[in-house]
């Protein structure tokens, strides 16, 4: 009788270490945990889940119902006690919101169980949920599927232009032979080519520079020197428009430690937009004295940005409705791929804008290595 206590004292303590040691793996884990009973009340919880579901006192003895409020994908209400009753076999779903009581909610990965919550096969029967936090996931892959959809959208249309411009060329120069209609609809099909080299452009730079895989190599940079060569590279293009262009660097501007790649690039976009939205007046190039870096300013007598685009114009694939900024082939990435290339070599951009009267940018650039 007496070993048989013993025996039994030891199953006893031998239980209870294991229950200590679940319960502390329980409570290590990242995820959200529940254990709940048939009739759905939670018999043990983590912390994880506590953050999630946004409570800071026990759960223990509390109906599943009244702690964890879902809705579908459609915001539709969820019970969620019917949801769990139904689970014969284990199930996870990743469509499902958490609603909290403000009103806000959060994109939820949960998985459901049917468990023995004791100890061998007489055990009390339950269920065990697993809930993590997918908020961040479900916007990198609305990211994802937005950027496949809009660019798919952008390489179709010019292929198709290039694609019916090439093909008419063919026609006309079996059928008549009219060297100017050849000549106009190639080079209308050669502008839609140069349109893809450069979407690919900016699509392989920004897929590098969102993947970190933008190296920096700092040098000292003449910007009077570079100031001269961007004037002397847009001057021609500017004077096709009819436009003036010009460039001015204070005297005491000598040199700029940073990436001499980047840093004429950031300044290559904001010219080439102003050119693009800039029918009639002139474009100026202008490097200022700072402290601890450089300031250049690139302003234009251009279209303008409304107030509404001017909190939107670095923002992938934007382009502004406003039909001025239609006419003009865009991929929408040169001001988002800027504003990345502008990060990495820390600097800031200003941005002021008037409809009808123009733009200006003026873009800081520190001196790095410092």
């Amino acid at each position: 009788m007496v070993k048989g206590m013993i025996a039994r004292r030891t199953s006893i303590t031998e239980a209870n270490l294991e229950h200590e040691r679940l319960t502390s793996l329980i409570n290590s884990m990242a995820d959200g945990v529940l254990a709940v009973d048939t009739q759905m009340h939670v018999v043990m919880s983590n912390g994880a889940a506590l953050n999630i579901l946004d409570v800071n006192s026990s759960l223990r003895g509390r109906k599943l119902g009244g702690v964890v409020h879902l809705l579908d994908k459609n915001n539709q209400p969820i019970d969620i006690e019917t949801l769990v009753k139904q689970t014969i076999t284990p199930t996870s779903n990743r469509d499902l919101l958490i609603k909290y009581d403000d009103g806000s909610t959060m994109n939820l990965y949960l998985s459901i169980a049917p468990v023995h919550l004791g100890y061998g096969k007489q055990g009390q029967q339950g269920y065990v949920l697993l809930l993590r936090d997918i908020t961040h996931e479900k916007s990198l892959e609305e990211e994802r599927d937005e950027f496949i959809s809009v660019v798919s959208h952008e390489l179709r249309t010019p292929i198709a232009i290039a694609e019916g411009n090439i093909s008419n060329a063919q026609f006309i120069g079996e059928k008549s032979g009219d060297m100017k209609l050849i000549s106009d609809a190639l080079k209308q099909a050669h502008e839609q080519v140069l349109f893809l080299a450069d979407l690919i452009n900016d699509l392989s730079t920004l897929s590098r520079a969102e993947r970190g895989k933008l190296n920096i190599d700092i040098e000292a940079i003449d910007v009077p020197a570079l100031v001269r060569d961007l004037t002397s590279n847009y001057t021609p293009q500017a004077k096709a428009k009819g436009l003036a262009f010009r460039s001015e660097v204070d005297a005491g501007v000598k040199t700029l430690d940073s990436s001499k790649l980047y840093v004429r690039e950031i300044l290559q976009n904001f010219i080439t937009n102003a050119l693009k939205y800039t029918q009639k007046g002139s474009i100026m190039l202008r490097a200022e004295t700072a402290d601890k870096g450089v300031r250049f300013i690139v302003q234009d007598t251009g279209i303008g940005i409304s107030k509404t685009d001017q909190e939107k114009i670095f923002d992938k694939f934007f382009r502004s409705e406003d039909y001025r900024t239609r006419k003009t082939n865009g991929t929408g990435l040169g001001l988002y791929v800027t504003l990345k290339l502008a990060r990495i070599v820390h600097a800031d951009i200003d941005v002021e804008s008037e409809l009808n009267k123009g733009s200006a940018f003026s873009i800081f650039i520190p001196h790095l290595g410092e």
